[in-house]
């Protein structure tokens, strides 16, 4: 660029801080009714500097490329993830004609952005396309890597938010690959994209270069991270969520409860993998971070200040999300170590108790040491408070009731924190929702618990924190939530019920059950039968009639529901001949409906194999009982 006189150059500079000043200041105050006004502004400021760029005399040997010139796109353009990365190829970065392309490339670039955010996407795409083909003839050096890099990141989200997700990988995929390639073939802090229109004066440091090169690198792994997830690929999608979340620590460029939210949104990933190691590091940093935003200004000073109630709100309403996410934890803790410990019949296995007792003493600090090696977030003034919550919750199995108690206690904590948010009032699903989490803590807790009479109280503390809630919900605009809650009630009283019974057997035989423990057994089994039922009822058209088809999403839980009614009523306690055939009659009824609903609808029969064998099993036995009861009433009448 021979004829560049120092005057010209710093007009040019002038103008991109203009432009820059435009793009990421001015245009924050644009008004509603003119959005993109201060965008529009540095868009022909951008140009201008395009134009005179174009303009410089041009060694010989160069072409003019770009789509200001008019120039039509060449017929082989490179696809990224199909071509090399750049390494060794035309001119070198620090060339005249190498930062000439790169320079040109630069307002491409910013264009391309300019474009993208005023929604003008293909217009977006053609320069940041225009940007490629300039880079196209150079070699990746440290003037021009950081260019490689930021280009190839906006074309992959500008696929990606048209679903194009493969086509965004490939450009992704390729950033990564010279991201990687230049880091181990040179290293040096490369030249930031502003330094093409910046004076010498006003050069950034090596340091300030680093931080931002490695920060356009982090939000290359923040976006494949996006892809791999639409891809299906979640182990991978994990893998770089985690190092995204690591990499924004260490560059110290990241919003605290934004951050917070991601990291125990990740915990979620890790714990439906059983890897709850990695959950429990995601969620104390994600507490730890969270703490970094300050304290929740009070309610005077949300009233006295919009800004104030938006923050207020904001605090509130995440840390509420997380603590949501340390329930789930702590819930699936406990359910992952009732499967492995439970028999054939739901009850604690004490053999394989003490088998698992015996073998995590010499799992426990390999565990600790290989599992934490590669994933520990956290810099020095956060890893000890990490460390210390971490401390406070086990990631072990619990085996036994002392254990199981400890993670249940802390689930609890959050359920209230979790509470203080989402109430009923302006929250219903969610408040519902953390109270079914509530109640699932104490189902699991209660396989722990050896004295039935302890276990049956905690199942009482799930109805008496669900009953209220089924009894009030709208059933028109709550449907689908009464029907869960309806089924929850069912199956506890039917626990409690069973409880009861196994408790008075312990005591005397059936035989001998004293009036006050049968008429509790049958409260309970006459309460649960009322839920079930409630739920069958309520999958009735409005006139009351029973659907012909079952939809998928309820077939086996009605079907259920009638199993465990006719099961209920064959199991009421009474010595009363009438009410016992009414009873017997009753659970005939439903015994009938699972076995002829699956004889009509063969596919039904698939999804209760157990239910439907032990129906028609009853089918045949319940008339013969009938029969003998009635020739007895009649005997005695």
């Amino acid at each position: 660029m021979a004829s560049l006189s120092s005057d010209e150059w710093r007009a040019i500079c002038d103008k991109f801080t203009n432009a820059q000043n435009l793009t990421e200041v001015e245009s924050r105050n644009d008004p509603e009714n003119d959005p993109f006004r201060s965008k529009y502004k540095a868009r022909e400021l951008l140009r201008e500097i395009y134009c005179s760029l174009k303009s410089f005399e041009v060694s010989e040997g160069e072409e003019d490329g770009g789509g200001e010139s008019g120039d039509p796109r060449p017929s082989e353009q490179p696809v990224d993830g199909q071509r090399e990365d750049g390494f060794g190829q035309g001119f070198s970065g620090d060339s005249p004609a190498g930062l000439r392309a790169a320079k040109l490339g630069a307002v491409e670039y910013y264009l391309g952005v300019n474009h993208v955010d005023t929604e003008e996407l293909s217009a977006g795409q053609e320069h940041l396309m225009n940007c490629m083909k300039l880079l196209g003839r150079c070699s990746v050096s440290s003037e021009n890597v950081s260019l490689f890099i930021h280009v190839r990141n906006q074309l992959g989200i500008l696929w990606a938010g048209r679903d194009e997700t493969e086509t965004a990988q490939g450009f992704l995929e390729t950033a990564e690959s010279i991201y990687q390639h230049y880091m181990k073939e040179d290293g040096s802090p490369p030249t930031d994209m502003t330094e093409y229109f910046t004076t010498e004066e006003k050069l950034l440091t090596h340091q300030e270069r680093t931080k931002r090169f490695e920060l356009a690198y982090t939000h290359t792994m923040y976006y494949l991270a996006q892809v791999y997830k639409n891809l299906g690929q979640t182990e991978r999608a994990a893998t770089y969520c985690h190092s995204t979340l690591q990499r924004q620590l260490q560059l110290n460029q990241f919003n605290p409860m934004e951050w917070a939210l991601n990291a125990a949104t990740l915990s979620q990933y890790y714990i439906t993998k059983g890897r709850y190691m990695e959950g429990r590091h995601c969620l104390s940093a994600a507490t730890v971070i969270s703490g970094l935003a300050g304290e929740v200004p009070s309610e005077a000073a949300a009233q006295e200040s919009e800004t104030e109630n938006e923050r207020r709100e904001q605090l509130r309403q995440k840390r509420a999300e997380i603590a949501r996410c340390w329930i789930k934890y702590c819930l699936n803790l406990l359910q992952d170590a009732k499967k492995l410990l439970e028999d054939n019949i739901g009850e604690l296995d004490t053999d394989r108790q003490d088998e698992l007792k015996r073998a995590r003493r010499g799992e426990e600090e390999e565990e600790e040491k290989g599992r934490k090696s590669a994933l520990l977030f956290g810099s020095e003034d956060t890893f000890d408070s990490i460390a210390s919550l971490e401390e406070k919750v086990r990631c072990l199995f619990p085996l036994d009731f002392t254990e199981a108690r400890a993670v249940f206690l802390v689930g609890q904590n959050y359920v209230t924190q979790a509470k203080e948010y989402f109430q009923m009032d302006g929250y219903v699903t969610d408040h519902i929702e953390i109270l079914q989490d509530h109640s699932a803590l104490f189902r699991a807790l209660a396989f722990f618990e050896e004295d039935l009479e302890r276990r049956c109280k905690m199942h009482k503390r799930r109805v008496d924190m669900l009953e209220p809630i089924c009894t009030d919900l709208n059933a028109q605009y709550y449907l689908m939530i009464r029907r869960q809650l309806m089924f929850e009630l069912a199956e506890t009283y039917s626990e409690m019920m069973d409880l009861k019974l196994t408790l008075a057997n312990r005591q005397a035989d059936t035989q001998s059950l004293d009036s006050h423990t049968i008429k509790k057994f049958n409260h309970l089994c006459s309460a649960s039968a009322k839920y079930f039922q409630m739920f069958l009822d309520s999958l009735c058209s409005p006139e009351g009639k029973v659907p012909e088809h079952l939809e998928e999403e309820v077939l086996r839980p009605a079907l259920v529901a009638r199993f465990r009614v006719a099961r209920l009523h064959s199991r009421l306690i009474s010595s009363s001949p009438s009410v016992q055939l009414d009873n017997l009659n009753r659970s005939l009824e439903n015994y009938k409906y699972v076995v002829q609903y699956c004889e009509t609808h063969p596919e039904a029969a698939t999804t209760v194999e157990t239910e439907l064998e032990l129906s028609k099993e009853m089918v045949g036995l319940l008339p013969l009982k009938i029969n003998r009861l009635k020739a007895r009433m009649a005997a005695n009448n």
